[in-house]
């Protein structure tokens, strides 16, 4: 998946966070829902604008991110 299809990152919008398909929801809310224990389901039902494909992206973005991680060794 390129989650760069859904991730888009506007200055103007939630202060240049990363959000899913220039939407005001943030890869951060929905990793942070995924976190507590919600459902991809539950989430899709309380956001009936988003998709699988989105919260998949949410996922992807995110271990890019961690790949990413400049790390000083010990």
């Amino acid at each position: 998946m390129n989650y760069q299809d859904y991730i888009t990152i506007d200055p103007d919008k939630r202060s240049g966070k990363p959000c899913i398909r220039g939407m005001r929801i943030t890869v951060y809310d929905i990793l942070d829902y995924l976190a507590s224990d919600m459902t991809r389901e539950e989430i899709l039902h309380d956001f009936p604008e988003l998709t699988v494909q989105d919260i998949q992206a949410c996922l992807a973005f995110a271990a890019d991110r961690e790949r990413k991680l400049f790390t000083v060794p010990a």
